[in-house]
């Protein structure tokens, strides 16, 4: 996030004429209206944030801005965790006040908007209240978002039925005591989950070191599942 190596602007969700925006760090605002063709903020049907930290949520006031014309025209859902709206929050009253609908997301609970089907499948461990998802909707694979977590072996059950897994990788090798996964904590999570297709991304600087790029074939090739890099502005066609 800091040196902007790799951009934070988060990841845009297209199924079933349904539009999500997931955790919009510094950038999302500009990378959606510089890519091409443009992510038209105003067609956002809902943004969902994982948890506070300003790498997940720098953009998100003006994000709902984007999406409700300026507050002129309310609509749109927000779902998150409560702590993003609290003490301090991370996304302010006026911008909260602006949307049609706002909801405050809990494990083992399940959401809609329009025919995406959200399921919250279990709390990540982490610094401050974060929660991933699974998508579900029609004629599409379920797709599942790991987001900012430590290890920890529930994670493979709560997300076993995923065909497609996106998972938060930071760092290359395990670095206990620091709330976020490496490379290796992912491929047993991947391994253990079993998907048709998983990406790997929010990569650290040992991540970006070593060039993981470059590593996804021998990694498919030993697991016999698709494995992808992320890069920025990179499309997955479902």
């Amino acid at each position: 996030m800091i040196q902007q190596l790799r951009a934070s602007g988060g990841i845009w969700f297209e199924l079933n004429d349904t539009r999500m925006l997931v955790d919009p760090g510094p950038g999302s605002l500009v990378r959606a209206n510089k890519s091409r063709p443009p992510l038209k903020l105003s067609h956002l049907d809902a943004l969902f944030v994982s948890h506070k930290h300003i790498d997940h949520s720098n953009d998100a006031n003006v994000i709902i801005e984007a999406m409700t014309d300026g507050g002129f025209n309310k609509r749109g859902t927000l779902m998150c965790p409560g702590e993003a709206l609290e003490n301090p929050p991370v996304i302010f009253p006026y911008a909260v006040a602006m949307l049609e609908n706002v909801i405050k997301i809990s494990a083992s609970a399940q959401y809609q908007v329009k025919e995406l089907k959200i399921r919250i499948p279990i709390r990540m461990h982490h610094q401050t209240e974060t929660y991933g998802f699974v998508l579900e909707s029609k004629n599409i694979p379920s797709i599942a978002y790991i987001p900012d977590t430590e290890f920890f072996p529930e994670i493979i059950p709560a997300y076993a039925s995923s065909e497609i897994v996106i998972i938060n990788v930071v760092f290359a090798q395990p670095r206990p005591g620091i709330m976020h996964l490496s490379l290796p904590e992912a491929m047993e999570i991947i391994t253990g989950i079993k998907p048709k297709k998983a990406i790997l991304t929010h990569f650290g600087m040992t991540m970006l070191k070593e060039k993981i790029w470059e590593k996804t074939k021998k990694l498919t090739e030993q697991t016999s599942i698709d494995i992808i890099a992320a890069s920025d502005g990179m499309t997955v066609e479902i």
